[in-house]
């Protein structure tokens, strides 16, 4: 077990944030039974003039609580078929979030989402051991170096300049903690 990350952990920048979550872990408890996964993957999604956020459309009722205080769970549904589980980033009325996209032997949002059986349920809860579902750290040193950046996957609609974005961090796949 390690030290449970609290909210203010979350209320930074986007970017930031990112990289710093690549080595910590999601854990998730079910039926007593407790999962952690250290983040190898994650993309950030940074407030309305980014045209690959959901919240550059504005708030609606899907997107409301990613104009909330950083540390609370964003869920939602794509393609009809899989959810995506998002940490909420930043300060109240700046809308950003960090999507998961690989923790330990998983990669792929949907992959995880469907391991740790997260759904709509988890939407708008806090990242927090009440809820079932929260992140640690466990003392894994992620160097800079050791962490890639990319753009962000399947973002063409978000146009040439917010698609190409290096967004997305990733753990080196020679880094010793590296489990994936």
């Amino acid at each position: 077990m390690g030290k449970i990350i609290n909210q203010k952990f979350f209320l930074g920048d986007a970017l930031t944030i990112a990289q710093s979550l690549i080595g910590k872990y999601l854990v998730r408890v079910q039926d007593g039974e407790e999962s952690a996964l250290m983040l190898h993957e994650v993309e950030a999604y940074d407030g309305p003039a980014d045209l690959a956020c959901h919240a550059s459309r504005g708030k609606t009722p899907r997107t409301e609580i990613m104009f909330g205080s950083g540390g609370h769970f964003y869920v939602y549904f794509i393609y009809g078929i899989h959810w995506m589980l998002n940490i909420v980033v930043g300060e109240v009325d700046y809308p950003a979030a960090i999507l998961i996209r690989g923790a330990g032997e998983i990669s792929g949002p949907a992959r995880l989402t469907k391991a740790l059986s997260i759904n709509k349920d988890i939407n708008k809860m806090p990242a927090a051991k009440e809820t079932g579902l929260w992140f640690e750290d466990r003392g894994v040193h992620v160097a800079k170096k050791d962490i890639i950046r990319t753009p962000r996957i399947r973002v063409d609609y978000a146009g040439d300049v917010w698609s190409k974005k290096p967004y997305r961090f990733l753990l080196n796949g020679d880094h010793p903690q590296n489990g994936h």
